[in-house]
């Protein structure tokens, strides 16, 4: 079973709509450009019906080079994770 790329994605949910697959493609890029807004100001962006994307903090840590096997120090760094909803895992399971 194939993924479907951003391509059909935006086919379908303009064939669904009603919409121009420009106005699809520019409202995603309009929620992304939200979502990264939100979670630089807010630390986090909630997706009504799908989950949740927060901005979380990695201590830093001892590592290994897979090649060499030497001992590495891996700084701390900022990330971002996303938790799937209730509703969503409701619907998919």
């Amino acid at each position: 079973m194939a993924r479907m790329t951003q391509t059909e994605i935006i086919s379908s949910l303009a064939d669904s709509t009603g919409c121009k697959k420009t106005e699809v493609k520019a409202l995603f890029d309009a929620l992304a450009a939200l979502a990264t807004s939100e979670v630089v100001k807010n630390g986090e962006f909630t997706v009504p019906g799908f989950g949740k994307l927060k901005k979380t903090h990695r201590k830093a840590r001892d590592g290994r080079n897979p090649a060499t096997g030497a001992v590495i120090k891996i700084p701390a760094k900022t990330t971002v994770k996303f938790s799937i909803g209730k509703a969503m895992k409701d619907a998919v399971a």
